[in-house]
């Protein structure tokens, strides 16, 4: 075990790809690509020989992180250290290295293209937690249960159809991931204060203009350049892309507390999957505590947390650039995606996992389910004759007398109250009344929207790869 700190997000939470993705490894393998790319562009332009280019090839992913942290001590500069180390491998080709660039002109469209990358990857695992919730869904769209508003009973639904809400969420988290994937637009190739000055400079008499130069690198990322920048892509990209990981860590977030409050004692209708042999409890040896959906909403909070610190970033980088957003980058960005990477793997857990308490569900429809009833003996005794607000009182205070009965562990009495009415009777017979307090009587188009939201669930197209080129180059570190 190392004597360091280390993040838990580099060996606790997340997958291995998407740790794999963010290591300094692959950062700096992406680096290099980006100057080999420079470099093959430049030598259209007669700037690099054919050697000089072989030479840059023969040694594009040797990284030696070591030998950069050495460097780095001395110069304090990360990607000048990775540069010096890569020079120093290529000694035909490495004089010819940078030529023209600004730290982020590599940097910054290397962070997009990685952001694309997680954001594609992010997409497939929500897209794996979208098909368990339309199996489930599925499963439980006509099973009856009380709905709950301000956490009070009100009135029937199904539990397919809160599901469905879950759905609903995530499935706009997705389409966003999916947009933004294959929207992100890159910094390009500006010099150090957006002008491409240095490029234009550098190419001036060789018939190749900065924008050929631009667009041959950056296709072989895949990215596009926006129209204008300062020395940095715009921060707010950054802040879109927290943001919208935010969004999809709240929408599981409320997912999970919705399944934790109604794994609580009083409910005891859901809870997450619980192994044999798993321990709920150091002290109560008979507790089964929903720790992986405290831990999806402990997690949510540090990616809200992050869309802040990223606003902030945005909100702040004064002119064409300043540094106070730099240290904080290199922790918000990757962990925000590890934090999201997790969430959703945990919540395909619980949901594929989920476990159903249909005798719970239907006695505490039964408890409380009378009371949302009255509404329909309201409106059908009102249709025959009754005074509107007469009737309202006496359903009123027949339900305070149910209730209080209720608070004493009796079963609920307010159907025996109601037929024991006889100004309700004059207006709905016994028989009448006896269907119209059914619990389960109306969940109105309940089932119908959550097989309609399952199947729309079932046709939605997976989430398009990464290239495979990008995919190569992870490696753990």
């Amino acid at each position: 075990m190392t004597t360091s700190y280390a993040s838990p997000f580099s060996w606790r939470y997340g997958s291995p790809t998407m740790r794999a993705l963010f290591s300094e490894q692959t950062k700096r393998r992406m680096w290099r690509r980006f100057w080999l790319a420079l470099a093959q562009a430049q030598a259209k332009a007669g700037l690099i020989t054919a050697d000089e280019l072989a030479d840059l090839r023969r040694h594009v992913d040797a990284v030696d992180i070591d030998a950069a942290h050495a460097i780095e001590r001395e110069i304090h500069h990360d990607l000048m250290a990775e540069l010096r180390v890569y020079a120093s491998q290529a000694q035909t080709g490495g004089g010819k290295l940078h030529l023209g660039a600004t730290s982020m002109d590599v940097e910054d469209n290397v962070e997009i293209a990685r952001m694309r990358l997680a954001l594609s990857m992010l997409a497939g695992s929500v897209h794996g937690l979208l098909d368990a919730l339309a199996d489930k869904i599925d499963a439980y769209a006509a099973l009856p249960c009380i709905a709950y508003t301000h956490l009070q009973a009100a009135e029937p639904s199904t539990l397919g159809f809160r599901m469905s809400v879950w759905a609903q969420d995530v499935y706009l988290d997705y389409e966003s991931l999916k947009c933004l994937a294959g929207w992100l637009p890159a910094k390009g190739l500006r010099g150090a204060v957006g002008t491409s000055a240095s490029y234009a400079a550098l190419l001036d008499g060789t018939g190749v203009v900065p924008d050929d130069v631009e667009r041959e690198v950056l296709d072989a990322f895949g990215l596009r350049a926006l129209t204008v920048t300062g020395q940095t892509y715009p921060r707010r990209l950054d802040y879109i892309v927290i943001a919208s990981l935010a969004a999809f860590a709240a929408s599981c977030a409320k997912l999970a507390f919705d399944i934790r409050v109604l794994a609580s004692s009083p409910f005891g209708e859901l809870g997450e999957p619980f192994a044999q042999n798993q321990v709920g409890s150091s002290a109560m040896p008979f507790k089964r505590n929903p720790i992986l959906c405290e831990r999806i909403c402990s997690i949510a909070r540090i990616v809200g947390g992050n869309a802040g610190i990223a606003w902030q970033n945005a909100a702040d980088n004064l002119l064409e650039r300043t540094l106070d957003d730099s240290a904080n980058r290199r922790t918000i960005i990757p962990e925000s995606f590890l934090a999201a990477d997790e969430i959703a793997t945990l919540a395909r857990t619980v949901i594929a996992g989920l476990r159903v308490d249909e005798r719970r569900i239907a006695a505490n429809l039964a408890t409380f389910g009378p009371f949302a009833a009255t509404e329909g003996v309201l409106m059908t005794a009102a249709k025959r004759g009754a005074d509107r607000q007469a009737l309202h009182e006496r359903l009123r205070a027949a339900s305070m007398r149910a209730w209080d009965a209720v608070g004493r562990g009796e079963t609920n009495p307010l159907p025996e109250i109601l037929l024991d009415d006889a100004q309700i009777a004059r207006y709905v017979k016994p028989e009448e009344l006896k269907g119209l307090m059914q619990a389960n009587r109306s969940t109105g188009l309940a089932e119908l929207r959550a097989r309609e939201i399952a199947k729309r669930l079932r046709s939605l197209e997976a989430a398009p790869a990464p290239p495979a080129r990008f995919l190569a180059d992870v490696h753990e570190d």
